[in-house]
């Protein structure tokens, strides 16, 4: 599947097409739609460089949430290392 973005809209976003497809890649990372390989590709960047923005941008590259703190947890008690 292709996706045109016209360049009306890419002009009002004022990014490069490179950019645009980095914070399309970047949003869909952090909201956990694809894997850091998929939007790696996505940005058309390296993994290692995907990491890095990442890095820049204050973005986890793990999703550590409450509830797997508790599993977590739960699991722990569970062996008995709790």
């Amino acid at each position: 599947m292709s996706v045109v973005i016209s360049d009306e809209i890419l002009q009002a976003s004022g990014l490069t097409p490179s950019e645009f497809r980095q914070e399309v890649a970047l949003h869909l990372f952090q909201t956990g739609r694809l894997t850091l390989g998929y939007a790696s590709q996505l940005a058309q960047m390296q993994p290692n460089a995907f990491r890095q923005l990442l890095k820049q941008r204050h973005i986890p590259l793990y999703s550590y949430d409450v509830e797997d703190f508790e599993l977590d947890l739960k699991n722990l008690r569970e062996l008995g290392r709790l």
